[in-house]
Parts: C-alpha cells; sequence; structure tokens
C-alpha cells in the first residue's frame, strides 16, 4: 500500500473529525413528506490509510430531514473493540472474538434497534436518541444467541416483519450459518448449512418463500496473509464452481437445493420472487464475470437475472443490460416481492478499478418492460449508492432518491434527493454539506412515520404488480 492507493484520494479519501452541524443550507425545496434521518455507512480509516477500500474504520454519516428543512447533519466513528484498541478476548486462541471489525458496510433498523454492520464481525447498535444521534452503544449479539458474524446485508421481510440474515466464516466448519430473528428482534432460528469451502459470501437474497444463497468461487486463501499479499484475504478460484442454495423458509431445517450457475461474482442482489406456484424464482443481481486475487474488481458489473425453476431443476441465466452499474436498490418495503421498479449507481467500479471516474449517473429501470431512464451528474460529480424514500404507505408508489455526491471542484459533499418517477429531470434538493462524505457503502431512509417503515404492516400492492 502507498500513501496514494486509489481508495485514498479524491472523494475517496477519509475525514478526519466528527461534526454537528445544524441547518444546513438547501438549493431546490426539500419535500415536506420528508421526516426522517437518512443514514449511509462507508470506510473511514482513523489513521488516514487502510490496505484495501474494504478496511477502513466504519463511519456514518446522517442528515435529518423534517418540515422541509435539512434540520441537522452528523458523522460518528463507529466505536468497536478494533477502532478502541482493546485487548482481543481470545488471545489468539478459541474461537474469535466477534466484537472485533470495522462495522463499515451497512446501517440497518429492525425493531426499534439501529445496526452498522460488517459481515466479519457482530453488529454495533447505535444510538438514536435526540441529541445521542450515532453515538455508538456496543457490539450486540441479540442476547448471546448470536455467535456468528451477521451479513451487513439482513433481509426484512415486508410480509411478516422477520429479519433474515447469514454469517459466513474461515477457520472452522460450518463455514455457513443462516439466522432468522421475529419482528421483536427476537433471534428464533439459527441453522448450519454445509458448504465445501469458506468463500466470502456478501449477500443472499429472500422471496416469499424462500432463502436463497451465492455460494461463488471467492475463496479465503490464508497463504495471502502469511505471505503478506495485498488486499483481502481471498482467491478467485473458478475451478471451485458456482451455484445457487434454496432454502424454504417453512421447512427452514430441510435440506437446502444447489443448482450450478456459470462462475462469477456477485457483490449485491437487487431483488428475489417468486411466482404465485412458488415453483419459479427470479433472483436479479449485479454480477461480475470474474474476480482478482484479493478481491481485485477486474471486470465491470452488470444486471442479470437467475430463473430457477425448481420443479424442473434448472436455472436460466440472462443478461438485462449492458451499463456497468453498481449498488442496486429497489423500494425496500417490496424485498422479496415482485418490484417493478430497480435503481442503480455508475461510475462505482471504475472507480474500484482506479480508472477515471467517468459519468456518474443514477439510472431508474422499468424492470418489466426494460426501458430506463437516467440522470448524469454534471461537472464531474459523483454520486454514491441511491436509497429510497416513500412518499406515502403505497409500496411501489411514488417516493424519492436520496445521494450522497461528491463534488471534486469543492472537495465537498451535498445530499441530492430526486423524484425517482422523474430521475431525469435531475434534483429537486440539493442539501449542502460543509465537509466531504467519502466514497462509501450503504445506507438506509429511517422515516419517522411507522406506517412506512418496512415490516410494520403488510404492504398493499399496486393493481398492476407485474405478479397480476
Amino acid at each position: 500500500m502507498t500513501a496514494t492507493a486509489p481508495h485514498l484520494l479524491g472523494g475517496f479519501a477519509p475525514v478526519d473529525t466528527e461534526i454537528s452541524v445544524t441547518e444546513l443550507p438547501v438549493s431546490g425545496a426539500v419535500p415536506p413528506e420528508l421526516a426522517g434521518w437518512y443514514l449511509r455507512n462507508g470506510p473511514n480509516p482513523r489513521t488516514g490509510a487502510s490496505p484495501h477500500w474494504f478496511l477502513g474504520d466504519g463511519m456514518v454519516h446522517g442528515v435529518r430531514l423534517e418540515g422541509g428543512r435539512a434540520v441537522a447533519y452528523r458523522n460518528r466513528w463507529v466505536r468497536t473493540a478494533t477502532f478502541n484498541g482493546e485487548p482481543h478476548g481470545d488471545n489468539g486462541n478459541g474461537p474469535r472474538d466477534l466484537r472485533f471489525g470495522q462495522a463499515n458496510t451497512h446501517v440497518v433498523r429492525h425493531a426499534g434497534r439501529t445496526f452498522a454492520l460488517v459481515e466479519s464481525s457482530l453488529p454495533y447498535e447505535l444510538d438514536m436518541r435526540g441529541g445521542h444521534e450515532l453515538e455508538t452503544m456496543g457490539a450486540y449479539d441479540f442476547g448471546g444467541r448470536l455467535r456468528t458474524a451477521m451479513t451487513a446485508h439482513p433481509k426484512i421481510c415486508p410480509l411478516t416483519g422477520e429479519l433474515h440474515f447469514f454469517g459466513y466464516g474461515v477457520s472452522e466448519r460450518p463455514y455457513l450459518t443462516y439466522h432468522r430473528a421475529d419482528p421483536n428482534g427476537n433471534l428464533v432460528h439459527t441453522r448450519p448449512i454445509e458448504v465445501a469451502a469458506p468463500t466470502m459470501m456478501h449477500d443472499f437474497h429472500l422471496t416469499a418463500g424462500h432463502v436463497v444463497f451465492m455460494d461463488l468461487p471467492v475463496v479465503f486463501d490464508p497463504v495471502r496473509i502469511r505471505t503478506g499479499a495485498p488486499g483481502m484475504p481471498y482467491r478467485w478460484q473458478p475451478e471451485y464452481g458456482a451455484r445457487l442454495g434454496v432454502l424454504d423458509r417453512a421447512n427452514p431445517e430441510a435440506a437446502v437445493r444447489w443448482f450450478e450457475i456459470e462462475p462469477c461474482f456477485v457483490f449485491h442482489g437487487l431483488n428475489a420472487y417468486e411466482d404465485p406456484s412458488g415453483q419459479v424464482l427470479t433472483v436479479q443481481v449485479v454480477r461480475y464475470d470474474r474476480l482478482g486475487d484479493g478481491v481485485d474488481v477486474e471486470s465491470r458489473g452488470s444486471l442479470w437475472s437467475w430463473t430457477i425453476d425448481l420443479a424442473r431443476g434448472t436455472v436460466t441465466e440472462r443478461r438485462l443490460d449492458d451499463r456497468d452499474v453498481e449498488f442496486p436498490r429497489i423500494d425496500d418495503r417490496l424485498a422479496g416481492l415482485p418490484a417493478r421498479f430497480g435503481h442503480v449507481t455508475s461510475s462505482v467500479s471504475a472507480a474500484w478499478t482506479g480508472e477515471d471516474e467517468g459519468l456518474g449517473a443514477l439510472h431508474r429501470y422499468d424492470l418489466r418492460s426494460g426501458d430506463a431512464t437516467s440522470y448524469v451528474f454534471p461537472d464531474g460529480r459523483s454520486p454514491s449508492e441511491a436509497s429510497f424514500a416513500p412518499a406515502d404507505a403505497r409500496p411501489g408508489g411514488p417516493g424519492w432518491l436520496l445521494s450522497y455526491v461528491y463534488d471534486p471542484a469543492t472537495d465537498r459533499s451535498d445530499l441530492v434527493i430526486l423524484d425517482a418517477e422523474d430521475l431525469a429531470a435531475g434534483p429537486v434538493a440539493q442539501i449542502h454539506l460543509t465537509q466531504r462524505v467519502p466514497a462509501g457503502f450503504h445506507g438506509n431512509w429511517l422515516p419517522d412515520d411507522p406506517a412506512l417503515v418496512i415490516g410494520e404492516k403488510a404492504p398493499q400492492l399496486p393493481d398492476d404488480d407485474e405478479s397480476k
């Protein structure tokens, strides 16, 4: 690693201060319906350096909206055991102390608790009380019941309010464990799932009746640790193969059915759902042809669909678009159900490869027609992941996209709000921050109104939903 590593420069460069600002200036008009916090997590190494973009200390950035105003901005490091420099509880022996990690990847809310997540460790709970927002409360292990790491991409079922997630490990079997928490946040089910090797499993998929795992050929390689090889301790190993594992939610102890696919890698899924028979599953992902050793992004990601026919025992793979995209998102109140619209970000993977970032854009796909609308940011401005903020209680209905956008001319960031149904029209509001929000990973809109919270009540699907 050198001081000029791409993940430490420009819009990726870390910030060295935690600040709290009130009454932020706005260009345009903040929709008055937006009341809540927009939070986004990402790597921000306290020392100013890290060996890989994925390994910086977690920092959560939040903007509070209410009454048509941008009321506040706060940014806080997640004070994990690693950040605090605490001694390892395992002293190098026995099970790994899961409190250690960066908590730098995602921030989600379930059953009234807000968590900062990274896939290698326990979740860390954040305080969201007035005046304490984003302060770290500590590692959370579901009352001692969670004994594995937790994925950074848990899924909340909008039909049941349950939280589905998994943990993967590298040192001993089982390498993969599935978990489910009830709507009140109690961990009620845990089961190991047998896989042949410790692979990097960043995301998974949920439908109304199934859970789908991705066992893909990025395999843990301890030699990379022993030799000090750059990057992450994983190796691209296409001979391992690639497969999708389907678990029946109604019978979670039953055998997982595995379906082989072409070798590839997927960081993130857009959505998954099943037909009325429950026998045909559609899984929409951003797919890479390959990754380099050390989790080096050597190819570009594009939107693909896998159709799993459980009755026939087949998988059909289909590319939906050839644009270079990442960070796919839907209206999360339709997670696991047919969602007509999906939103993705361009220029992200080009930045991962160290190339010129090119055009920064957000795209809205009509997944029924295949059409897409886009907004390209001018003057080299670069958007991060765009989260969907609903306008009302109708899942799949109107709403806004919220994204932190970096402006290289000012070396600062704005929180940009766009009308999801009129994306090409450009921002309806730009909230001007006093510092940069470094390029990061994932976040969520946390509305105040319980009627807009995923899982609070069964969704009322639109009349023209594609499942009909």
